[in-house]
């Protein structure tokens, strides 16, 4: 066996590079595809942020209809005001947590909310708080999607 000849053959380098460039190739495509068939890169730069709420219900026991609900954020990220919104059951929604203007709102929260701003929301004739509902923080992002960052439950 001539070691010269062996080692200035390179027939078989040419088949070899190819098969392993199809196969990176195919692999490549199937990453890229899965991704979009499964949605992982849809919610990219949408991610929720993160805070801490603490609910206090007032008067809920009494029946005299002046339920009070005070939300306090008591840390985490700073969210900016207009993509929050508070929900209570399914009656009564507030878009702009910072309108003390609203008949509901006593005290509202700063734009943008950080820790220790208070949002009170109080019952009136219109709206009304019942029990064992739903009290909901969410958080819209700009493309749409929503998630909700905190809630509670009025009592009994």
């Amino acid at each position: 066996m001539d070691l010269k000849q062996l080692l200035s053959d390179d027939r078989g380098v040419s088949p070899v590079i190819g098969v392993i460039l199809m196969v990176a190739i195919t692999v490549i495509l199937a990453a890229v595809i899965g991704t979009f068939v499964l949605g992982l890169g849809s919610n990219v730069g949408n991610n929720a942020p993160s805070a801490t709420f603490n609910y206090e219900y007032d008067n809920f026991s009494d029946g005299t209809g002046t339920d009070t609900i005070t939300i306090t954020d008591q840390g985490g990220d700073s969210i900016e005001a207009s993509t929050l919104t508070v929900s209570v059951g399914s009656d009564f929604t507030l878009d702009n947590v910072t309108d003390i203007d609203n008949a509901n709102v006593t005290d509202a929260w700063s734009d943008p909310v950080t820790a220790g701003d208070t949002l009170r929301l109080k019952e009136d004739t219109s709206d009304v708080f019942d029990n064992n509902e739903d009290v909901q923080v969410v958080w819209q992002s700009s493309g749409g999607s929503s998630s909700i960052i905190s809630s509670s439950t009025t009592p009994n």
